[in-house]
C-alpha cells in the first residue's frame, strides 16, 4: 500500500512539473512573440522619425553624386551626361528602375554599377580601378560609385520598379539568378533562401524578407535600395548588400560589379515588379 502511495505521489509530481514546464514554455513563447513585434514597431518608429530628407545623411550622398555626374574626368576631360543609362543618353528619370538590363552597345545585361564603370571607360576614357578600390565607403574612404548610385536611384524616387526582361540575354540572366538565389554552397551550405524564402523569420531584431515570390515583402525591400545604413554610417548600394549577405554566408566574396551579382539582382528585381521607389532611404 506504501508503495502505491509512493508510486501515486511521483506520478503526481512528474504531471505537477509536466504542466508546469508546459505552461513556462507557453509564457516564454509569447513573451518572445510579443517581444518580437514590439521591436519591430519601436524599429519602425524609429526609421519613421529619420526619415525626413534633413534626417537623413543619405541626401549628402545624392548631392555629392550630382557633382560627380557633371564633372570632367578622364583621359577625354568630358563628364557622364552624355552616359544612356538604357533610356537615352544623359536622362535618368527611370532610368535605374529599369535595370538590369540589356545594352545593345556592350552586348550585355548590365546593373546601374556595372554601366557606369562601362561609361567612364568608354566615354570619359578613365581608369577605373581607383573607383573599383573605393566602391564602398569606410572610415576616412569616400565612394564614388555610391555617390554616383544616390545620385541617379534618387532620380527615380516616386517610380515603379519595372523591367522587360523580353531580352534573350535577360531572360538567360534571370534564370541564372533564380538560380543562384536557391543554391546551397560553402562551408555552412546556406543560400539566400535559406534566410529569405519563409515567412516570420528575423536574425537579431531584424524582420527577414521572404524574397522567393513576387509581392509586397519584395517590393518594399527591393524598392528602398540605396540606403543609409546609421549602424555603418555609410551610404550602402545593392552591390554592397549582396557583398555583405555572402560574407555572412560564409561564402567566397562576389567580384564587385560581376555578372553573377547583376543576375541575382535582376531576379530580385524581377520578384519586385512594381515596387514603389524611395531612394534613398535609411536602415539600422
Amino acid at each position: 500500500m506504501l508503495d502505491h502511495v509512493r508510486q501515486g505521489t511521483r506520478l503526481g509530481w512528474t504531471i505537477c512539473v509536466s504542466v508546469t514546464l508546459t505552461v513556462m514554455l507557453l509564457q516564454i513563447g509569447t513573451a518572445v512573440a510579443q517581444s518580437a513585434d514590439t521591436s519591430e514597431k519601436e524599429i519602425e518608429r524609429y526609421r519613421a522619425m529619420i526619415s525626413d530628407p534633413f534626417s537623413n545623411p543619405g541626401y549628402l550622398n545624392v548631392d555629392r553624386g550630382e557633382l560627380l555626374w557633371k564633372q570632367a574626368a578622364g583621359t577625354k576631360k568630358v563628364s557622364l551626361e552624355t552616359c544612356d543609362l538604357g533610356i537615352g543618353p544623359g536622362k535618368l528619370e527611370g532610368a535605374s528602375a529599369a535595370m538590369p538590363r540589356h545594352f545593345a552597345d556592350a552586348g550585355r545585361v548590365m546593373d546601374l554599377e556595372q554601366r557606369l564603370l562601362w561609361c567612364m571607360e568608354n566615354i570619359q576614357g578613365a581608369d577605373t580601378k581607383d573607383v573599383i578600390k573605393r566602391r564602398f565607403s569606410g572610415p576616412g574612404v569616400s565612394s564614388d560609385m555610391e555617390d554616383l548610385v544616390a545620385f541617379i536611384s534618387n532620380k527615380s524616387s516616386g517610380l515603379k520598379i519595372s523591367l522587360r526582361n523580353d531580352h534573350p540575354k535577360e531572360q538567360e540572366m534571370l534564370a541564372v539568378g533564380e538560380a543562384m538565389f536557391f543554391r546551397r554552397s560553402s562551408i555552412s551550405d546556406f543560400s539566400c533562401a535559406t534566410c529569405h524564402a519563409e515567412e516570420g523569420k528575423r536574425i537579431r531584431l531584424q524582420g527577414l524578407p521572404n524574397l522567393s515570390k513576387p509581392g509586397k515583402q519584395a517590393q518594399e525591400t527591393m524598392g528602398s535600395w540605396p540606403t543609409y545604413r546609421v549602424s555603418q554610417s555609410q551610404l550602402r548600394t545593392m552591390q554592397h548588400r549582396l557583398w555583405d549577405c555572402y560574407r555572412q554566408m560564409r561564402m567566397p566574396a562576389p567580384d564587385y560589379a560581376s555578372d553573377g551579382i547583376t543576375a541575382l539582382t535582376l531576379y530580385l528585381n524581377t520578384q519586385a515588379a512594381g515596387a514603389e521607389i524611395n531612394v534613398p532611404s535609411i536602415k539600422r
